[in-house]
């Protein structure tokens, strides 16, 4: 005897149609998960692709032969530059200035800038005491190359021993600063009278000294500008 029995019902999930907000929450919440989140960028990674492409945006569009590096070629070669500008110039300088201060000058105890020192030179001479105004040019000329840290003075030096000093730095001025400190010698120690073409003497050597470059530099440890 044959029986026939039901077909077997094969039961499915009824398909489900979100609408585009449901979808697009439904997509936040995949990529919210773990892995997705681990295949993320970095920061790092985003810092790195922008510089590549700027190294990239250097090079020539038609990237023929080596004219394609030549703009990376200058941005190198000009950083290296301001580089090794800074420490030839600019750090060793800051070095020694912090490593000395101002005192006294030639026996007197005188804190004053190159440029107060020369203001008062200038009102000396305007009242016609050369004596005193020539001694004030040659601290100021002294001063200023203190300042520049190019030749430092201690509490025993000297005019003379000044000038010998600044003529190492300044070849070209050696003879010129040793006249110079004569005379600062003969207003201060020796009672001669001061002139008014000696004054400019003194004043035309310190405009001088202003602009130009040291050939050497003093050796500084820790010395106080006197």
């Amino acid at each position: 005897m044959i029986v026939l029995t039901a077909p077997t019902a094969f039961v499915t999930d009824i398909p489900v149609d979100p609408d585009a907000d449901q979808a697009r929450q439904w997509v936040l919440d995949e990529l919210a998960k773990p892995p997705y989140e681990a295949a993320r960028p970095t920061w790092f990674d985003q810092l790195s692709q922008g510089f590549g492409e700027w190294l990239s945006s250097l090079r020539v569009p038609d990237g023929s032969g080596l004219g394609g590096l030549v703009p990376l070629a200058v941005v190198i070669i000009v950083v290296v530059l301001l580089v090794v500008a800074f420490l030839v110039f600019g750090r060793p300088r800051l070095n020694r200035r912090s490593q000395v201060k101002t005192g006294a000058l030639f026996g007197a105890d005188d804190t004053r800038s190159a440029a107060e020192l020369r203001a008062s030179a200038a009102r000396a001479a305007d009242r016609g005491d050369f004596g005193t105004a020539i001694q004030e040019a040659f601290r100021a000329l002294a001063r200023q190359l203190a300042e520049r840290t190019v030749v430092t003075t201690s509490p025993g030096t000297t005019a003379h021993d000044f000038a010998g000093r600044a003529g190492v730095s300044f070849p070209s001025h050696r003879e010129e600063l040793a006249a110079c400190a004569r005379l600062f010698d003969g207003v201060r120690y020796l009672d001669e009278p001061g002139t008014r073409e000696n004054f400019d003497r003194v004043t035309a050597l310190d405009r001088r000294m202003q602009t130009e470059r040291p050939e050497v530099l003093e050796r500084i440890e820790n010395v106080v500008l006197r």
